[in-house]
This record gives C-alpha cells, structure tokens and sequence, in this order.
C-alpha cells in the first residue's frame, strides 16, 4: 500500500480545534477516503490516502515456436 499525504496540520494547535479531523471530513464528504494519522518524527497530523499498489501482471508461459 502507498500513502499519498494529502495535507500536515502541527500537532499544536489550540483547545477543542481539530483541523486535521475537519479537513479530512471534508475530503471524505467529496468521495476521498481520507484518513488522519500522527506523524511524531515531525509532531504533525497527516491527512493520508492510502492507495494499492498497482497489481504487477503475472508473467504467461508463452510457447516457444521452434
């Protein structure tokens, strides 16, 4: 799975704010399945999208023509 971050929000913000929480809201109301998770190297929220890796084609056996 990849993750692509849509936006960072500092973990500091004021009392009873969450503005990470409310933009992901926002996305999820316009179909984006946007989640929050904590960055603590950074002390940051993130709000993600996790997305699948795109599925790699399995190799065929090709008969040899001789």
């Amino acid at each position: 799975m990849d993750r692509t971050v849509l936006e960072r929000f500092p973990a500091g913000g004021p009392r009873e704010h969450w503005p990470a929480e409310e933009y992901a809201g926002a996305c999820r109301e316009e179909g984006v399945p946007a989640r929050v998770v904590m960055d603590l190297a950074s002390d940051a929220f993130l709000v993600v999208v996790e997305q699948r890796a795109p599925r790699r084609a399995e190799p065929r056996d090709v008969p040899v023509r001789e």
